[in-house]
């Protein structure tokens, strides 16, 4: 009875794989990645939290200011690129590179960040 008992879990656990796999969407699901458009603005914050760092950032548009939330990808991932936690600090002016959001909301996965200087 036991085998039996053991082969129906690991059969019905299986079931389970695509939807733990499909969680986790792909990039292009969310952001348009044959575009890409270039931000400059000041870092209003970041968040360090997982699954991914979001740097939010203000951009004047033709009227007013604007918060753009860019998704910058894992903490893990970032470090491995140099980033530390103070990298970035409320007020530095940067310029972002990104893929914006296909819905037209002001997100985007973030390509590079620069640096300007003040």
């Amino acid at each position: 009875m036991r085998p039996k008992r053991a082969v129906l879990m690991v059969g019905v656990s299986l079931l389970f794989v695509p939807t733990v796999l499909l969680a986790h969407h792909q990039l292009d699901a969310q952001f348009d990645t044959t575009k890409t458009i270039t931000l400059t603005g000041s870092v209003e914050r970041i968040d360090w939290r997982n699954p991914h760092v979001r740097l939010y950032l203000e951009v004047k548009d033709a009227s007013n200011m604007v918060t753009w939330e860019v998704d910058m990808g894992s903490p893990s991932q970032q470090m491995m690129n140099g980033w530390k936690i103070d990298t970035y600090r409320r007020g530095d002016r940067v310029t972002v590179d990104i893929y914006p959001a296909k819905d037209g909301w002001n997100v985007g996965y973030g390509r590079k960040v620069k640096a300007l200087r003040r």
